[in-house]
């Protein structure tokens, strides 16, 4: 089978994560979501992220405010959070609104908290190695997969497109560490990059994180590459009832019969970014516990 069941994987993780909750005597593990404003690409991931949570037993608790909220009502609610020992997890869904300065807010949180691992103490950590930070999740999530298909990045040329903190820049740093499902050489690839179609041809897993609707092609992929797909794109579509359907950043028919392994969107990375999250939310408990 070619097409990897992200889906699949990221429900094993939550049974998993259920079954470590059960066992749980007293409060159970709980996380703090932050929204600011209604729109709804925000509003349905935080839902789908209190959903998974209660699944499992994590405690959510959401907190909604308007799009006019200033930065210092923001910052009072983050510190708030902070020094609430109930709460081992914050979230704040992003994108936020242009007049509030979001990597200042993520840094506020406390890192220790900071199940998203987007603190600059966190992404320090992963720099250093260190396995007690939080690694951001759809990286993880990228990580997690290659292990449980068996995938090993063990010398592989790996080839990434997308430098963010989010994605592509982290994965890099985790790919090329010292250490299991590690150990590659990592080619970081990105807007400016000059024979782009050169350089991802020489990869042997290529991770495409660009965010441009299936802008990796099939000549753009080398014969028996693992490729994993995180865009996750809206393009019109009259035919389906919401009007658009989802797509990667790779033209999966293109790339399908090519590729050795290949992840599908949606269905692919998308859940196991959740999944991650609920795993860190688990880890922070453990470690404020402990």
């Amino acid at each position: 089978m070619k097409a990897i069941n992200g889906k699949q994987i990221a429900s094993d993780i939550v049974d998993e994560l259920t079954a470590k909750t059960a066992s749980i005597q007293g409060p159970k593990p709980c996380i703090a979501f932050i929204r600011v404003g209604e729109d709804p690409a925000s509003v349905s991931y935080v839902r789908g992220k209190n959903r998974t949570a209660e699944k499992i037993g994590i405690t959510p608790l959401l907190f909604a405010f308007e799009d006019s909220i200033s930065q210092e009502t923001l910052d009072a609610k983050i510190d708030e959070l902070n020094a609430d020992a109930s709460v081992n997890g914050i979230l704040i869904q992003s994108p936020l609104p242009s007049h509030l300065d979001e990597q200042s807010a993520f840094n506020r949180i406390d890192p220790n908290k900071d199940v998203d691992g987007f603190h600059v103490i966190n992404a320090g950590r992963v720099v250093q190695e260190d396995s007690a930070g939080f690694v951001s999740c759809t990286p993880a999530g990228i990580i997690e997969i290659c292990q449980r298909e068996g995938i090993s990045l063990e010398g592989k040329h790996v080839v990434v497109i997308g430098r963010s903190l989010i994605v592509g820049k982290t994965f890099a740093l985790l790919a090329m560490q010292n250490g299991p499902q590690a150990n590659a050489t990592v080619t970081v690839c990105h807007s400016r990059t000059r024979n782009l179609k050169e350089i991802t041809r020489q990869a042997d897993v290529l991770v495409a994180a660009i965010g441009r609707p299936e802008m990796v092609t099939g000549d753009m992929i080398k014969d028996g590459a693992v490729v994993i797909d995180v865009g996750i794109n809206r393009v019109e579509d009259a035919s389906k009832k919401k009007g658009y359907k989802l797509v990667g950043d790779v033209n999966f028919a293109e790339a399908e019969p090519i590729a050795s392994r290949i992840t599908p969107v949606p269905g692919g990375v998308g859940p196991m970014t959740v999944a991650m999250l609920m795993k860190n939310t688990v880890k922070a408990y453990e470690l404020q516990n402990s």
